[in-house]
């Protein structure tokens, strides 16, 4: 996967997160377990999490890490 941090992506017929195009944390049966299971690795990185939909486009981005912008709000 192209960028930075964690992404859950669909593979084979199951769900992965990948970290640099590389597998982290072994396969899952169902996209909320991979959510679930990117979501802990993102923050342990201190990292963005990417969900991806089954066609590869991104469904939802959550940050765990030091966000350079400053929002008010």
């Amino acid at each position: 996967m192209a960028g930075n941090g964690v992404h859950t992506v669909p593979r084979d017929g199951s769900w992965v997160n990948e970290v640099g195009g590389q597998v982290v944390g072994g396969t899952h049966r169902t996209k909320d377990e991979a959510v679930a299971a990117g979501r802990d690795e993102a923050r342990r990185r201190s990292t963005e999490h990417h969900v991806h939909n089954l066609d590869g486009t991104i469904h939802e981005k959550n940050s765990y890490g030091s966000d350079p912008r400053s929002i008010k709000g």
